[in-house]
């Protein structure tokens, strides 16, 4: 679960992000032989390896993590387009220093 439908800080606003219909929704329609993908939000796990490790419920025993690799533009690209964003900076604040004279 990764919001509960509140702020994290000592007010707890509300927030929209809430898992807490969809946790509800899987444990109603849950199935032990189906639901055994270890990449998946919510998983089986079998007993026995549960009992194997000590019943220690830790989910980073259990949860299989996939990740995937990020690709980056080349750092001249980057260094290009920075330098692109530069320009139009110094001509708005050209522009401005026109505007207030």
């Amino acid at each position: 679960m990764q919001a509960d439908g509140y702020s994290l800080d000592d007010k707890r606003d509300k927030i929209k992000e809430n898992d807490i219909p969809d946790v509800v929704e899987r444990w109603k329609n849950r199935n032990p032989k189906k639901d055994t993908d270890r990449k998946a939000k919510a998983f089986f796990v079998p007993a026995k390896e549960i009992k194997e490790n000590k019943y220690d419920l830790s989910i980073n025993r259990y949860k299989e993590v996939q990740y995937e690799e990020v690709k980056y533009d080349p750092p001249k690209a980057i260094i290009k387009r920075l330098y692109n964003l530069e320009d139009e900076i110094q001509k708005d604040l050209k522009g401005l220093e026109k505007i207030l004279g």
